[in-house]
């Protein structure tokens, strides 16, 4: 057992490690012997764990799923509340949640998904698991009477088609000011979307339970 964990800390590491060089030079630029220099190892050695360059990418992108559905943990509790939902949509529109992998990255992978059935099926698996994971929220919270969402499926795609397309689009916005306005305006959207309060927002007196 040790063995074997041992083998998957390697294999972790190698993939970090062509995350970083990949992110510095470039997918289309980046090798097993690059990746070799950096970690001052023998070729051979990753060639042990991956094969080609391509089976290295089909586990960074393994990575980007765990990575990205981590904001989903739901600490200490059985089921979802109001603030689980309210802290997601924080992060999705936060600058935490666009760091998390390297939008050129990102991309180039999206673009490889047209022609590599493979990395489809894997992006086509993060979408749906990303989707999945919030409309499950969505249902806790329906099952408590915290929310009231009649579609929590096609409210989470809905939400995700949101993320997706405003950080798409606001990677072409270079001014800091107008960046933050409409980040701003794509998640009071989301909360529209669910029906609640954004994270921190204080109650009127005559919204107060009497």
């Amino acid at each position: 057992m040790g063995r074997k964990s041992l083998k998957e800390a390697r294999r972790q590491e190698i993939v970090r490690v062509f995350y970083k060089v990949a992110k510095k030079e470039g997918y289309e630029n980046t090798s097993i012997a690059k990746i070799a220099k950096v970690m001052d190892i023998n070729p051979s050695l990753i060639i042990h764990y991956f094969e080609t360059k391509e089976d290295l990418t089909f586990e960074l992108i393994d990575h980007i799923l765990e990575r990205y559905l981590s904001i989903f943990t739901v600490k200490h509790r059985k089921e979802a509340i109001i603030e689980d939902l309210q802290r997601t949509v924080e992060i999705l529109f936060s600058k935490k949640w666009n760091l998390l992998f390297d939008d050129g990255l990102f991309y180039t992978f999206y673009a490889l998904a047209f022609r590599d059935k493979k990395i489809k099926e894997k992006y086509k698996l993060i979408l749906d698991a990303l989707r999945n994971e919030l409309a499950h929220m969505i249902r806790q919270c329906n099952a408590q009477s915290l929310t009231a969402i009649s579609d929590p499926q096609a409210t989470a795609d809905f939400i995700f088609v949101l993320v997706d397309g405003a950080y798409f689009y606001l990677s072409m916005e270079s001014n800091r000011k107008a960046y933050d306005e409409r980040l701003a305006y794509y998640k009071q959207k989301a909360y529209d979307a669910l029906a609640i309060r954004p994270l921190g927002t204080v109650l009127s007196p005559a919204e107060l339970p009497a």
